[in-house]
C-alpha cells in the first residue's frame, strides 16, 4: 500500500533484515500492483501487520518504506505487498517502473503490534479503509476467510472511481459467498454501482447505516487510510457512541 505512519512502531532494531525475492507481479488498479516477496527465512506474521523495504542505490543510497500486507497469515511462503505508484516517492515507482520477477530486495518484519486481529478475537469487526488503506484489512477477512469463520464482519471501503477500488472482484465475490461478511462500497467521484453502496465522502449518517448493518455493535472497528480519512471516520465512531478503546487506527502519508 502506500508508505505508512503506523500509530506504533515497535524496536525495529530488534528484526534484521533479510533477502526476498519477487516471486509474482498483479497489476490491480492504474496505480497499484501488488508484488510477491519469497523471504529466504521464516517470515510468520498476523493479520494488519506491515513489513519494511529497503533498496540500495549503486552510490550506496539507502531507500526504506513501510509496506501493509495482504495476504493471509497462513499463505506467508511468499508475502503480497500491494503498492501504489507515488510519483515523488522514491521505492514505489522502482515497483512499478524496473522491478521485476526475480530481483531480490532487502526486507524486515513482521512490524506492528497494535494494529492486528484474529478470528480467535471475535466480533463484530468493523473495517473501514481509504484508497489504498483497504491493504492491511484485506489481510484480516483473508484470514477470516481461510478459517472459515462466520465471525459478523463488514468494510466499508472508499475511493474516488469505481476503477480505483483495490481487490474490487475478490471483495465481491466474498460479498457474494455471504458466512456474516457485508461490503459498503463509497465511490467519491462516480454514482455508486449497486444499491448498498455510496456516493460521498464518509459521514455520519453512512456511520449510522453501516453500524445497523451488523448485527450487533462492533467489539473493535479498525480504520486505515490518509490523515483526514482516518479522523473523520473515527470522530464519526465515537459520536456514534462506540468507545474510543476500541478504535485501532493506522495512517499513511503525512
Amino acid at each position: 500500500m502506500t508508505e505508512l505512519t503506523p500509530n506504533i512502531i515497535p524496536a525495529a532494531n530488534a528484526i534484521r533484515w533479510q533477502k526476498a525475492t519477487i516471486s509474482a507481479i498483479e497489476h490491480n488498479t492504474p496505480r497499484v500492483s501488488s508484488f510477491w516477496f519469497k523471504p529466504a527465512e521464516p517470515f510468520a506474521f498476523k493479520a494488519g501487520q506491515h513489513a519494511d523495504i529497503r533498496l540500495t542505490a549503486p552510490d550506496g543510497y539507502r531507500a526504506q518504506r513501510s509496506y501493509s500486507i495482504a495476504s493471509a497469515p497462513e499463505h506467508n511462503e511468499a508475502i503480497e505487498l500491494t503498492i501504489e505508484r507515488l510519483d515523488d516517492g522514491e521505492v514505489s515507482p522502482f515497483f512499478h517502473e524496473v522491478a521485476q520477477v526475480g530481483d531480490e530486495i532487502e526486507l524486515r518484519g513482521p512490524l506492528g503490534g497494535h494494529f492486528v486481529w484474529s478470528v480467535n478475537n471475535g466480533g463484530p469487526l468493523l473495517l473501514i479503509g481509504g484508497g489504498s488503506g483497504v491493504v492491511p484489512l484485506m489481510s484480516m477477512l483473508r484470514h477470516r476467510a481461510v478459517q472459515n469463520s462466520d465471525v459478523p464482519a463488514l468494510l466499508f471501503y472508499s475511493a474516488r472511481i469505481w476503477d480505483e477500488v483495490i481487490f474490487r472482484d475478490e471483495l465481491l465475490k466474498m460479498h457474494e459467498a455471504g458466512r456474516g461478511f457485508e461490503l459498503a462500497f463509497s465511490i467519491t467521484r462516480e454514482p455508486a454501482r449497486r444499491p448498498v453502496d455510496f456516493s460521498r465522502r464518509i459521514d455520519m449518517p453512512i456511520i449510522a447505516d453501516l453500524l445497523k448493518r451488523l448485527p450487533a455493535n462492533p467489539t473493535v472497528a479498525y480504520i486505515c487510510g490518509s490523515n483526514r480519512f482516518v479522523e473523520n471516520a473515527a470522530q464519526g465512531l465515537i459520536d456514534a457512541g462506540l468507545p474510543p478503546p476500541l478504535i485501532r487506527t493506522e495512517r499513511y502519508g503525512v
